[in-house]
């Protein structure tokens, strides 16, 4: 195979804050607001051990990312390391599946905008909201990378606040009985609606599906890195203070959660977090929370339309995609790849709108059309753990002054390439998203085999 043409550098507009919110920004979205309802019904109190454990991975995964980040910083850098690591074919589907899992989160997080839209304005029309949200998202992305950074560093700063308040807020109802009439709760709801592991070992490995697409998202640092100023220093410190905060909230919220309110009155549909602070008597809290959830899924959204775009720019300038999407504007962002990707979330929302005016009893889309983008999302990971087990090797000289080393190499790696495996399974085994990963193998299947046609004779 000929070698690719590698895309050019964007502009160095991005501060190493701006970085770590946007990191911050694609990993806490939805799928903490929304995908807990489900990872709750199936393990009960048990999704607390969930988020710890896939956590774990998740700190393997973005360690083995810092460490070659660190050496060799750049736009669409971990399909980068995944062609010079493993194999060119590796790199490829690790683009072409980010580019699949952010349309798709895209879609799945507009879905959950005009539910949250719903709570203030019942009568609001679905399509019309969702339209004006698109719209507003695709300026944003327009504008340019410093913009979109500024955007996207404000809708995380007001999630990461409001989450750190709720969890104040929370304790308070817990402990104190705040908005509860002055009754504490207590911490009962943890063990007596049918004991802590309410699910079993296939409920808690079934959550844990949900729960790594949650996580999804904290790999653009890997993206990010080629659009920021000084981006060893910002690695480093994204990657240490970045994984930490991410499981203090998630850990935090779910905890305040399956304390506050029995977890098998948790309605699977909407927000948990709304549904808590209602229940309890804190109405404006619950108009706070949905606020919130309503900042998390545009901010989820706006960092898939980032990175996605980005990638679609660096497929275009290897041959990969359509010539158009090597476009830079004058603002210097890829403005066709943007559009592209805007385009693929609008034509995806409508079809939704569609089938759930034409089948009603596709009620919790939102799980199916989120967990369809959870095993394209994992492609990002295992090329990472594996071009990793690689980069070590080939860069021996450049491992014995690196200073952010993946601890344990190379068993965590193996520990969390298995984890990962039996994650996938099991997502298989469970009905509820069954579908969906059968639809993002298909993906892959297709990217693989477009490959494997495309260079058979080189």
């Amino acid at each position: 195979m000929s070698k690719k043409h590698k895309a050019p550098e964007l502009k160095r507009s991005m501060t190493a804050g701006q970085m770590e919110m946007i990191s911050l920004g694609g990993a806490i979205g939805v799928g903490l607001f929304m995908g807990s309802a489900s990872t709750i019904k199936w393990t009960g109190p048990s999704v607390l051990l969930a988020y710890i454990f896939v956590g774990l991975i998740l700190y393997i995964v973005m360690r083995a990312l810092g460490e070659m980040l660190y050496v060799d910083p750049g736009t669409g850098s971990f399909a980068d390391y995944a062609s010079n690591h493993v194999h060119p074919i590796a790199g490829y589907l690790a683009e072409w599946a980010n580019v699949f899992q952010y349309v798709v989160v895209g879609i799945s997080e507009v879905v959950a905008t005009t539910e949250y839209l719903r709570f203030w304005w019942p009568n609001t029309s679905d399509w019309i909201a969702g339209v004006i949200i698109i719209a507003f998202l695709l300026v944003a992305n327009l504008v340019s990378a410093k913009a979109y950074a500024t955007l996207e560093f404000w809708f995380s700063m007001v999630k990461v606040v409001t989450i750190i308040l709720m969890i104040i807020l929370g304790f308070l109802v817990i402990l104190f009985g705040f908005g509860n009439g002055g009754h504490p709760i207590g911490f009962s709801n943890l063990w007596k609606n049918g004991g802590f592991f309410t699910g079993g070992l296939k409920g808690f490995l079934f959550s844990m599906a949900i729960i790594v697409g949650s996580y999804q998202g904290i790999e653009l640092i890997g993206i990010s890195a080629g659009e920021v100023a000084n981006p060893q220093e910002a690695v480093v410190k994204s990657v240490k203070s970045v994984l930490w905060r991410i499981l203090i909230f998630y850990v935090g919220a779910i905890f305040v959660i399956v304390t506050i309110y029995p977890w098998n009155k948790l309605g699977s549909i909407g927000s948990p977090f709304v549904t808590t602070f209602a229940k309890v008597g804190i109405t404006a809290a619950a108009s706070v929370i949905n606020f919130v959830v309503l900042t998390a899924a545009l901010s989820g959204a706006n960092s898939g339309i980032y990175s996605s775009s980005r990638m679609l720019y660096k497929l275009a300038h290897e041959g990969e995609a359509p010539k158009t999407f090597k476009y830079v504007s004058k603002h210097i962002v890829p403005s066709h790849a943007i559009w592209g990707i805007t385009g693929g979330i609008f034509i995806g929302f409508m079809i939704n709108v569609i089938l759930q005016y034409l089948n009603n009893s596709l009620s919790n889309i939102f799980v199916i059309v989120y967990s369809s983008s959870v095993l394209p999302g994992m492609v990002a990971w295992f090329v990472i753990l594996l071009a990793e087990l690689r980069f070590r090797k080939n860069n021996s000289d450049l491992m014995k002054k690196h200073p952010f080393k993946l601890p344990l190499y190379p068993y965590s790696n193996y520990f969390a390439l298995i984890m990962l495996t039996i994650i996938v399974i099991f997502m298989f085994i469970n009905p509820e998203t069954r579908v969906s990963v059968i639809v993002g193998a298909a993906v892959l299947i297709i990217a693989a085999l477009t490959y494997v046609i495309k260079y058979r004779n080189k």
